[in-house]
């Protein structure tokens, strides 16, 4: 469960966040900058409880599809074009207009300071988890509060790896084996 620890905790949080606020994660539109290690996964595993991911991005730019886009396609698409860019069925976007999308939950996974005090009043999603290390800055984070915007923070948002790996520490002193399904209970 290592591989995907990062990108599923912070699917779970972004989940929990969405039930706190009252906010249906099934039907709800997500936005992933960073289409990588973690935000493939967030993309994947939010997909799955049923958000509709309507962008994702990566280093070389993004798509959009306000229908949605199907995350096993792009993934697919990804890994023969080595990028999300040129998958049909999108209209192409930037890093900076993927953050800027009308959205329940944005999920910034690329990198730090994605999100400063020259955007943060343009951000209109609802929840902000964040994948990346310190992708809002402080003057951001403060902006995105007055606006309503709840920033889940990279801290917890993150710590699906981190966790994962205690798991496995565990694991080794103890001489222990967890099929997969156990390390995903037990990050759940």
């Amino acid at each position: 469960g290592r591989d995907e620890a990062t990108g599923r905790g912070c699917a779970l949080v972004a989940k929990e966040a969405c039930q706190r606020l009252g906010i249906g994660l099934e039907g709800a539109r997500a936005a992933v900058q960073g289409f990588g290690n973690a935000g493939s996964v967030v993309a994947k595993y939010i997909a799955k409880e049923g958000a509709r991911v309507i962008a994702v991005s990566d280093s070389r730019g993004g798509i959009h599809n306000a229908k949605g886009l199907d995350v096993a396609r792009v993934a697919g698409h990804k890994a023969g074009a080595g990028s999300v860019v040129g998958f049909p069925d999108a209209d192409a976007i930037t890093n900076e207009e993927l953050l800027e999308l009308e959205c329940e939950v944005l999920v910034p996974a690329a990198m730090e300071n994605q999100i400063t005090a020259a955007n943060a009043s343009r951000i209109r999603a609802r929840i902000i988890a964040e994948a990346a290390n310190g992708p809002t800055s402080p003057e951001a984070d403060r902006l995105l509060a007055a606006n309503g915007v709840t920033v889940v923070p990279d801290i917890l948002a993150n710590a699906g790896g981190v966790v994962v790996s205690y798991f496995e520490w565990v694991q080794g002193l103890q001489k222990l084996y967890w099929p997969a399904a156990r390390v995903n209970e037990e990050l759940e």
